[in-house]
């Protein structure tokens, strides 16, 4: 049963607005409109910057328990729409319902731990008396809000994104003008309808699905003191190249690599692989893409790899039994399975998968994949995975490193002294130790280099993010 209307607005400076039913959302699964949105024009962008500027002084006043309240009255929310969140999740992105399920899970963590740390903005007493002529006074420092932020979500965890840019913000008391993803946006209106439940300040939030031609104000637009955007590296440096003076923030992709050394637990790695590769049909930034193994396990592996990968159920999200569920839409899959008939062509063997059926794109290993091949250099984001072999764990560091990406990065080994090696040289955001770079958890600081963007997600270096360092000095009277 559905459980879905057929229209939403969308949320202008607190309220909900039915401007229009232009934006029509698919489920992903049967390509049938599931319902239509309320889309943004420039003009109601405009408005919403101008309220969120109206609000930043009674966002800053709000004191930390009253903000805390409002991030609470939201994981009270959540819990109480619970399967309405995960059969929202479910039909607009075609996420397996048991991802959706832990999606909203996380949804709920990051709103709880962003009303946890709504009351520790703590700053620091410092002595200045470093010479003879500071002698006599004293220094303390604050965190105050940046001011009004403008917020850019992805499609592919379009709850738990979301929360990762709302809640801080709440927590430090910015208001904000979010754009979620066009072919996702539900989730961020139903937090609309939650927040708009509270006591917030007229202007403190504003949630606009808008096109990508009409979205021009929320990068360029100098009232905007902060840009946080998640999505394709592409587009986020482009965005950052218009930002002006605001400050950025950039979540971008990767392709991901895993190290299995010769000690490691095969059966324990072979789950977590299979996971990091595949959930969510391979569609995350830090999904297992390149799976680089000891050569003495090579084969054995790689044999465990693809037995495991041909169980895996494909087919309709909403069945519980389901792993893999459509890509985004049919394009990005005949995108993917191009790069796989290049690779082939190119020398590389096709060990399982690789056929597709519209948006369905089986779950694929090839091994001898050229290094030059797109699906070793560019992000797969999708249910690809290539395999190659190693001999020195240096030598494996190195090929982790042979990349343009540096968001995160697994090992799985029992020795210690290689684990904290991969740790000083790896050039990445993240290292996991016995599991795959794809696992976060929502208090971490996160976010990636080189080409993966710019900056830390997880609540409190958001925070960090979303406000600014305010000085004060005090000279004591002799």
């Amino acid at each position: 049963m559905s459980m879905l209307k057929d229209t939403y607005p969308l949320y202008l400076n607190n309220k909900a607005v039915q401007s229009n039913t232009d934006l029509a959302v698919t489920d992903k699964y049967t390509g049938e409109v599931a319902f239509r949105v309320a889309l943004a024009d420039s003009k109601t962008i405009d408005v919403a910057i101008a309220g969120a500027v109206k609000a930043a002084e009674p966002m800053a006043q709000m004191a930390s328990y009253e903000r805390q309240n409002v991030l609470m009255h939201c994981v009270s929310g959540f819990k109480e729409r619970f399967d309405e969140l995960a059969y929202a999740l479910c039909v607009e992105a075609g996420k397996p319902i048991k991802d959706s399920e832990g999606e909203v899970t996380r949804l709920i963590d990051t709103f709880r731990i962003a009303a946890e740390e709504s009351v520790r903005m703590t700053g620091e007493v410092q002595p200045l008396d470093i010479s003879a002529r500071a002698k006599g006074y004293q220094g303390m420092w604050k965190r105050v809000p940046i001011g009004p932020c403008s917020f850019i979500s992805p499609f592919n965890f379009p709850l738990n994104l979301a929360a990762h840019k709302i809640a801080p913000a709440i927590a430090v008391g910015c208001p904000f003008v979010m754009k979620p993803a066009s072919r996702t946006p539900l989730g961020a209106i139903i937090m609309g309808e939650i927040l708009a439940e509270t006591d917030l300040p007229e202007g403190a939030f504003s949630i606009l699905p808008t096109s990508r031609d009409g979205a021009n104000l929320f990068t360029e637009d100098d009232r905007l003191k902060l840009l946080s955007f998640t999505g394709s590296p592409d587009v986020g440096w482009a965005l950052k190249a218009k930002a002006g003076k605001k400050k950025v923030v950039l979540e971008l992709g990767g392709n991901a690599a895993v190290i299995i050394d010769e000690d490691a637990d095969l059966n324990d790695a072979l789950e977590r692989v299979i996971f990091g590769a595949f959930y969510q049909s391979g569609q995350s930034c830090i999904g297992v893409q390149r799976i680089i193994i000891h050569d003495s396990i090579y084969n054995t592996f790689r044999d465990m790899l693809v037995a495991r990968a041909g169980k895996l159920v494909s087919g309709n999200p909403h069945d519980r039994e389901t792993f893999i569920g459509p890509m985004i839409d049919v394009k990005e899959a005949a995108r993917l399975d191009g790069w796989i008939q290049e690779a082939v062509a190119d020398g590389a063997k096709l060990l399982c998968g690789g056929k597709r059926d519209g948006a369905m794109l089986e779950a694929t290993l090839l091994e001898n994949v050229p290094r030059t091949a797109k699906a070793n250099r560019e992000e797969a984001f999708g249910p690809l995975a290539i395999l190659s072999r190693f001999t020195d764990f240096d030598a494996a560091l190195d090929e982790v490193n042979d990349s343009k990406f540096g968001l995160q990065a697994g090992i799985f080994t029992r020795d210690i002294f290689k684990s904290l090696d991969a740790w000083d040289r790896l050039d990445v955001g993240g290292v996991v130790i016995n599991d795959v770079p794809s696992y976060r958890v929502d208090n971490m600081p996160y976010g990636g280099v080189k080409d993966s963007g710019l900056g830390r997600e997880g609540i409190r270096f958001a925070m960090e993010d979303m406000t600014e360092i305010r000085n004060l000095v005090i000279r004591r009277r002799k």
